[in-house]
């Protein structure tokens, strides 16, 4: 047993201020926030802010379960929990730690109040460097009931005065921040009220669209978040309704005691030129498809990581159309070495080789798809009376070119031909299609044995097979080159095999 020590307690106010800068930015602190009343079963955010005169304040509140005195005591310790502790599947917490650090990077005072749902009274903590620095103790301020009641005034006055306020919304917990001072740099009130207007307007609002759209597009549970006058709009950067997003063969791979997904997908051409319009699928208004490509590590459904590739590989203009989405689960974030920002994160080497095999089918298919200026003429969905000889679908293989069947010289051909005849049309144009495909060098899809699927019944083949047969082709003719061209890979079906042999 260790007899000789000294008591080393930090001094309050240099370590609070020294854990802050744990590379915060507004919407980056403000999203670990709602991390924590999305984990309380929220389903309104609210972020408010008066700026009318110093020092400003910002308001945060959520309708979750709210919390009892002692839990909101808990809560505001440092920290309020072990990293090591086993969380619950949707807890997007990590170090018990995000609540003060995300607070003190924007603000030198917040309060936090806060009921549990269903209750009627408030109880109020407050942290205050300034209190610290003169008391030198770590001694946290309970406010008052009055003090509590001005803080509700207050914010339901604010409430009020912005738009998209809900009468039905009823607040538990409210989070004060008191002047912030990564706005005081400047001389003049209107360049700092500006400067906080647009980082909360532009910059927090975009980015919280992204890193919380699954959230914001649930059917049940939904999340609601609302700053000052706007409702925040999901920005789902993997739309596949309504788009002609491709994606590719999907990656799982064993990992501690989770499983972590992997999948990349591929922009068409033909959003380069979408995305010079101020409202499109693919890229929120204040950033480029250069912006947004790279990685998208999801953690528990709220994203983590976007854009950029973590330095596995470099940007490039040409690989702007690809983007891989990865899916981990709170049982192993340890394992990614997650910051308390939850802004970085480190690929465990042992993942590494999944994610760079990933990468190397994406690069191949995204620059494939930035190079294909050609397809922006083809349209998706060919109509009756189209002047389209050929459209194109989007497959985890590729962007495939197949033959337009309502084509009108096309159609008139066929309506005019016998069984037998309409047999050997169609397995010449599927034939020719998959020629031009394997040209272009993107993979046709396997024949399935569904006609409306393949665009050609096992029936047609089986009739053209024997017809070749008959006009001296050789079964290993067929077997070598007609077979493959047709789609044919690993089955064959029997009928087919049985003549062949």
């Amino acid at each position: 047993m260790i007899e000789n020590f000294e008591l080393a307690n930090p001094n309050p106010e240099f370590l609070i201020k020294s854990i802050a800068e744990q590379g915060y930015s507004l919407e980056t602190a403000l999203a670990d926030l709602m991390d924590n009343s999305i984990t309380a079963n929220a389903s309104r955010i609210e972020v408010l802010t008066k700026i009318d005169n110093e020092p400003f304040t910002l308001f945060l509140s959520d309708n979750g379960e709210g919390m009892s005195f002692e839990s909101l005591k808990r809560n505001m310790q440092f920290p309020s929990k072990s990293p090591e502790e086993t969380r619950e599947t949707n807890d997007l917490g990590r170090f018990g730690l995000g609540l003060k650090t995300a607070s003190f990077s924007q603000t030198r005072a917040f309060t936090v109040i806060s009921r549990k749902r269903g209750t009627d009274v408030f109880s109020g903590l407050t942290w205050d460097v300034n209190h610290l620095k003169n008391s030198g103790k770590w001694e946290i301020i309970i406010n008052s009931e009055n003090e509590i009641k001005e803080i509700l005034d207050l914010y339901n006055t604010i409430s009020e005065s912005h738009l998209n306020n809900s009468k039905d919304y009823i607040p538990n917990t409210i989070i004060i921040w008191k002047g912030l001072y990564k706005f005081e740099n400047f001389l003049d009130i209107k360049n700092k009220q500006e400067a906080l207007k647009q980082e909360i307007t532009n910059t927090t609002s975009e980015y919280l669209s992204i890193v919380f759209h699954k959230f914001m597009e649930r059917r049940t549970n939904k999340i609601n978040i609302r700053i000052n006058n706007t409702l925040v709009n999901p920005f789902n950067p993997f739309p596949l309704e309504n788009s002609s997003l491709r994606a590719l063969e999907p990656l799982q791979k064993e990992f501690g005691k989770d499983i972590v997904k992997i999948q990349g997908f591929v922009l068409p051409n033909t959003s380069i030129k979408e995305t010079k319009e101020n409202s499109n699928l693919w890229t929120p208004f204040n950033k480029s498809l250069m912006d947004m490509e790279g990685l998208y590590i999801y953690r528990a459904d709220r994203l983590i990581l976007f854009g950029g590739w973590n330095g596995l590989i470099k940007k490039m203009p040409r690989l702007q159309l690809g983007r891989l989405k990865i899916n981990i689960g709170n049982k192993v974030d340890h394992l990614f070495h997650l910051n308390v920002a939850k802004s970085q994160i480190n690929i465990p080497h042992d993942l590494k080789n999944s994610f760079l095999r990933a990468i190397v089918d994406l690069k191949v298919e995204a620059q494939k798809e930035y190079f294909n200026h050609g397809l922006k003429t083809f349209s998706h969905k060919p109509t009756e009376h189209s002047s389209e000889l050929f459209y194109k679908i989007a497959t985890n293989k590729g962007v495939l070119l197949k033959i337009n069947d309502e084509f009108p010289l096309l159609k008139s051909l066929k309506s005019s031909l016998n069984k037998n005849q309409k047999s050997e049309l169609n397995f010449i144009l599927k034939m020719s299609s998959n020629l031009i495909n394997k040209v272009r060098q993107v993979d046709n899809i396997e024949i399935t044995g569904n006609p409306e699927k393949d665009g050609i019944s096992i029936d047609d083949i089986f009739n053209s097979i024997n017809e070749l047969l008959k006009l001296g082709l050789s079964k290993e003719q067929i077997k070598k080159d007609i077979l493959p061209n047709l789609g044919f890979k690993n089955t064959i079906p029997e009928e087919i095999i049985t003549i062949l042999n």
